[in-house]
């Protein structure tokens, strides 16, 4: 979710389409990310919290990962779109 937001906001601010901001240096910033992000969603976990413990009826995690899911699908149907078309989306 937070790589579809990130694109997006270099794509409206930078005028890169995806391609460019992955051969730009991206790869890193992805890796950092989904470090820092992979080890703060195991902290309540190596505490003995449960997902399904803190999960109100709004926020649960089916809807997380329903959310996720769009996101993953919205990511590469932004850069498929941008290949077909040859440019930014926007």
């Amino acid at each position: 979710m937070v790589g579809f937001v990130a694109a997006i906001a270099v794509e409206l601010s930078k005028g890169e389409d995806v391609f460019a901001q992955i051969s730009n240096g991206g790869i890193p910033w992805f890796l950092l990310t989904t470090g820092v992000l992979s080890v703060a969603s195991l902290i309540p976990l190596s505490s003995g919290v449960s997902v399904e413990s803190r999960s109100k009826p709004f926020w649960s995690s089916d809807a997380e990962l329903l959310n996720g899911r769009f996101a993953m699908l919205g990511l590469v149907a932004l850069a498929l779109t941008e290949y077909v078309k040859g440019g930014t989306l926007v």
